[in-house]
């Protein structure tokens, strides 16, 4: 099972940001038989769909040359006990990048109200890219709303 967790890119902007949806249903895979008494997003859920969502603003700004894989995340914060039935804003921005590495952040919102959030992500890159697997992976996962140069919105 592979988990995307993020449903929807809304915007991109390469170099700078990234904003997606991700809905939490209570009949996601992950949640059959995490807790016993009371269904809770477990906290690693969100540090994944922002990681993950900033990753392809890397590879993205990079034109497909390279993967990002997360290396190390610092301040991160979230709310407790946030149970499934809501929709989060993720916005990611890209603080530096290069050839070989990335720093940025990220975090989440319900209507405007904070859930989560990661001060400092960094990424290292790997150059083993293949880019028209990458190409086609973000087309599947964006739709045909985007170009070389963003989000069509």
């Amino acid at each position: 099972m592979r988990l995307l967790l993020y449903d929807r890119i809304s915007a991109l902007q390469p170099g700078e940001s990234i904003t997606g949806i991700k809905t939490f249903c209570l009949s996601e895979e992950y949640f059959r038989r995490h807790f016993t008494k009371e269904a809770l997003i477990p906290g690693v859920m969100f540090v994944e769909a922002m990681a993950q969502l900033l990753g392809w603003l890397i590879i993205f700004t990079h034109q497909f040359r390279l993967s990002a894989v997360m290396s190390l995340i610092e301040d991160v914060k979230m709310a407790p006990d946030l149970r499934p039935g809501f929709s989060a804003e993720i916005s990611g921005r890209l603080i530096s990048t290069s050839v070989s590495d990335s720093l940025g952040s990220a975090r989440m919102s319900i209507d405007g109200r904070q859930i989560a959030s990661m001060g400092r992500i960094i990424y290292v890159h790997s150059p083993m890219a293949d880019q028209d697997a990458l190409r086609r992976m973000f087309r599947y996962y964006v739709g045909s709303n985007w170009t070389e140069k963003g989000l069509n919105g």
